[in-house]
């Protein structure tokens, strides 16, 4: 038992990859290195995809990827209405890199997101989003009435929404992340050979895709909502 601890250990650490000497020394993180990774290839995937871009006669690959644009599209468009279009490329976005982050475990690097100094700053975001849209769209007074519904009276209800909303998009995502992947190195640790990979299918796989789709949904909700009487 003294060894599976030691081995969890070592493996939930969020270790210093190397250090920039300015300021003092900044420290970069195996979650940063591993984000610059994705970023990369997020980057490199998207320039070679849509290098060759047809009106007329698209390829598979060109057919593929607008019949995506247009799920998001039409997603973002039903659960917020009318100002939809600003918000698509910021969903859409979040959901590859929550997803590539929750899924490259399969590949041997260790997922972004079961830091939940990332997860905090994806929740971060997504309420900058929602409280910012909320103003932008429905004014001052108009964002503040909001929380003052249905009745007045919770009003304090509803303000407390606004740590509570962030909080709970963080820990859902990091902890469902950060269980996913102790189970894993569990299995690993007691079944080295063959079962790692069969399990990850669902761990590192299905379940990582499942919680980007709920944090999406749910900042996507939550949008809606604070602009709904707009529409």
């Amino acid at each position: 038992m003294g060894d599976l601890r030691e081995v969890l250990l070592e493996s939930l650490a969020n270790e210093t990859v190397f250090t920039i000497p300015v300021l003092g020394g900044i420290h970069v993180s195996q979650s940063v290195v591993v984000t610059w990774i994705i970023m990369a290839v997020l980057m490199a995937a998207t320039l070679l995809l849509t290098r060759n871009l047809k009106v007329r006669d698209p390829g598979k690959i060109q057919v593929l990827l607008e019949c995506a644009v247009n799920f998001l599209n039409h997603f973002a468009e039903t659960n917020i209405g009318k100002h939809w279009r600003p918000f698509a490329p910021y969903l859409g976005t979040v959901a590859l890199y929550i997803g590539f982050s929750n899924i490259i475990g399969i590949f041997g690097l260790t997922p972004p997101t079961k830091d939940v100094s990332v997860t905090t700053a994806l929740a971060i975001m997504s309420m900058c989003l929602i409280y910012g849209a909320q103003f932008r769209y429905r004014g001052l007074l108009g964002g503040m009435k909001e929380f003052a519904e249905p009745v007045w009276l919770l009003a304090p209800i509803n303000l407390m929404e606004v740590a509570v909303r962030p909080l709970a998009l963080c820990m859902r995502l990091f902890g469902n992340i950060l269980g996913a992947f102790i189970i894993m190195e569990l299995i690993k640790y007691l079944a080295p050979v063959g079962v790692p990979a069969v399990v990850s299918i669902y761990f590192d796989l299905f379940d990582g895709l499942i919680q980007m789709a709920v944090f999406v949904f749910l900042t996507t909700l939550f949008t809606g909502e604070g602009i709904k009487e707009e529409d």
